[in-house]
């Protein structure tokens, strides 16, 4: 069975919220948090994380019921892809080899968007 959520964000607000110090700490993970460190934090980037995490929600069809944001990261590998790495509840409850998510991201220099994939072969007939 696949799922699809979508979200989009105005570059401005995730800049503003990013005055406030601890909006960082409470939206990423560790290692999406030291990713995004060693690129001196480009709004875009958390922007486009931020969307990803609100479409992975949509996607799983939940929201963020027993899921707190920093258990959902937004990693990016070697080249660049981004993928979700779960942890804590968000992975009690969405991960495991039976489900699998896809992720994509895109920004202007004012709207930032994504989309997530959910794929849950435990709903296969």
């Amino acid at each position: 069975m696949f799922e699809v959520g979508i979200d989009i964000v105005k570059i401005e607000r995730i800049k503003k919220a990013m005055e406030n110090e601890s909006f960082l700490y409470r939206i990423l993970g560790e290692e999406e948090h030291r990713q995004l460190k060693s690129r001196n934090f480009p709004v875009q980037s958390i922007a486009g994380n931020f969307c990803a995490k609100e479409a992975f929600s949509k996607a799983v069809g939940t929201g963020f019921r027993g899921i707190k944001f920093r258990e959902i990261q937004i990693i990016r590998n070697d080249i660049n892809k981004p993928y979700v790495l779960l942890s804590g509840n968000a992975f009690q409850l969405y991960g495991g080899t039976n489900k699998s998510f896809s992720v994509s991201i895109s920004h202007t220099d004012e709207l930032a968007t994504a989309i997530v994939l959910y794929e849950n072969k435990d709903n296969y007939i």
